[in-house]
Order: structure tokens, then C-alpha cells, then sequence
């Protein structure tokens, strides 16, 4: 998945019982942030709510 102002955004899903983590990982420089959600929500929330996490993790370390 590609976002404007982005590379390349690689995802993750693990469904544990009702739960998913969904990992967001940048492939440039291997950062990753990753949140649970329920797992009724939905690969596409719970991939832009990783998105917007990894993008606050990397804004914050620059």
C-alpha cells in the first residue's frame, strides 16, 4: 500500500480468537508499529489505523 508523501508500507495480520494485530511495517527502514483491533473491524481500519501509527512513530524519530 502506497500513501501520498510515502513509499511502500508493508502489512501484517495475526488473528487471535476475536482479536487481530495489525503490524505496519516502512521496508526502507524497518521500522514497524503495530495495534490490536477487533476482528470484526476489518483489514482495511485496522491497516489505515497501523498506517497512521507507523507514520506518527517515524515523524516522531526523525
Amino acid at each position: 500500500m502506497a500513501d501520498k508523501g510515502q513509499g511502500e508500507i508493508l502489512f501484517e495480520f495475526v488473528v487471535q480468537g476475536n482479536v487481530v494485530k495489525a503490524t505496519a511495517i516502512d521496508p526502507s527502514s524497518g521500522r514497524e508499529a503495530s495495534i490490536v483491533g477487533p476482528a470484526i473491524a476489518g483489514r482495511d481500519a485496522l491497516a489505515q489505523a497501523a498506517a497512521r501509527k507507523l507514520k506518527y512513530v517515524m515523524e516522531r524519530k526523525s
